[in-house]
């Protein structure tokens, strides 16, 4: 899958591992490249697991649209979607072939 970054700040600290263990610390940054070879290695979004340790799943309200993957309770990858083989690409995850990775966060 293809993944691109909200903005440069975000590429610049997922591009470093050191970067990535000082913005996250070590255990974090362990789990977030976990993650990353992950999605790098999933054709779409339908191919990341929705069950543990990853857990997929969609937000809702004003996230809607957007997707969480666990990194370490209580922080989540936050991604969307950006290319699809479909107009419908919240419904259709086997479509969506290129995320943009929005934030690491505690959003609860």
């Amino acid at each position: 899958m293809d993944i691109s970054f909200k903005d440069s700040t975000l590429a610049k600290i997922f591009n470093s591992e050191k970067t990535l263990v000082k913005a996250y610390g070590q255990v974090n940054a362990r789990k977030i490249m976990r993650r990353m070879t992950l999605l790098e290695a999933s054709e779409t979004l339908a191919d990341v697991p929705v069950t543990p340790p990853t857990r997929r799943h969609e937000l809702k309200s004003k996230r809607k649209g957007q997707y969480a993957i666990d990194v370490q309770q209580p922080y989540r990858l936050i991604i969307q979607p950006v290319t699809s083989r479909s107009k419908k690409a919240s419904a259709d995850l086997g479509a969506v072939t290129a995320i943009r990775i929005i934030a690491i966060e505690d959003y609860h």
